[in-house]
């Protein structure tokens, strides 16, 4: 997985139509980001871009390839048709999808992530408050009230 610079330079100026492109690098190759998400991918001198769901069907339908590292199966990322390599009106359409994707992951992590601390902090408050009171559901001045007949009355 290694990338000639001059092909580093000559993927991030194709895909500068989605905004500003930063290529990094990464174990040996280069990961290709816009927006905060990573939407592509160099591997030996060829771009891949991020596909999901939504996104996937024109890549397949125009026939391009899915990026394969070490065996792995499945790994969503697919090289844009060859004629999208010529300039870069001809590949923004490609990294438009590559990018909404990415950035669809990225919304659906954080609406995750968001979900899983409101789940979390609701089983805290309900610890909190069984610990506070001592049984769940009341009020800390419920739990300080002494019942009347235990109060002494000899004040």
């Amino acid at each position: 997985m290694s990338c000639s610079q001059s092909f580093v330079d000559h993927a991030v100026d194709l895909l500068a139509s989605v905004g500003p492109v930063q290529a990094r690098r990464m174990f040996g190759g280069y990961g290709i980001y816009a927006r905060g998400v990573m939407f592509g991918l160099l591997d030996d001198d060829e771009l891949f871009l991020k596909t999901d769901e939504q996104s996937r069907g024109p890549f397949l339908s125009a026939g391009c390839r899915m990026w394969s590292y070490g065996g792995m199966a499945e790994t969503g990322y697919y090289r844009p048709p060859d004629q999208a390599h010529e300039d870069p009106e001809s590949m923004e359409p490609w990294a438009r999808l590559g990018l909404e994707a990415a950035v669809r992951k990225k919304a659906a992590r954080e609406a995750k992530a968001a979900a899983s601390a409101a789940r979390r902090a609701a089983r805290q408050r309900r610890a909190g408050s069984t610990r506070r009171t001592g049984r769940a559901g009341a009020s800390p001045r419920e739990a300080r009230a002494v019942p009347s007949h235990r109060r002494s009355r000899s004040r």
